[in-house]
């Protein structure tokens, strides 16, 4: 098991920024692939970004050239800088850490860009 803390949400107007940290305790392995995920009202939830324990990162399409995704390996910390925001970024965010076994989330943290 893991336990998913997140943290960094807020209300933010368009163009403006946020960072996103999501701290991961209580586990006895090594934490493959973290990640952030988001779902908006009526959509599905969707992959922002991902970065794996070697660094290796991957972003959806809409927040290429935007949005970072980092990992602190030594703290099980994962960060999601938002940057130049839209009201299309507006969703409840989702930190995940995936293993080749299974998935685990958190709460989630809400995300909101006013235009």
């Amino acid at each position: 098991q893991v336990q998913l803390a997140e943290s960094g949400g807020g209300l933010v107007q368009a163009g403006g920024s946020l960072r996103l940290a999501c701290a991961a305790s209580g586990h006895r392995f090594r934490i493959a692939t973290m990640g952030w995920y988001r779902q908006a009202p009526g959509n599905q939830r969707e992959l922002v970004a991902d970065v794996s324990f070697g660094g290796s990162t991957n972003y959806a399409d809409s927040v290429k050239g935007r949005f970072t995704i980092s990992r602190d390996n030594a703290k099980n910390t994962v960060y999601l800088q938002m940057n130049s925001l839209t009201p299309e970024d507006t969703a409840v965010y989702y930190c995940n850490v995936r293993q080749s076994w299974g998935n685990f989330w958190g709460q989630g943290t809400q995300v909101t860009v006013s235009s």
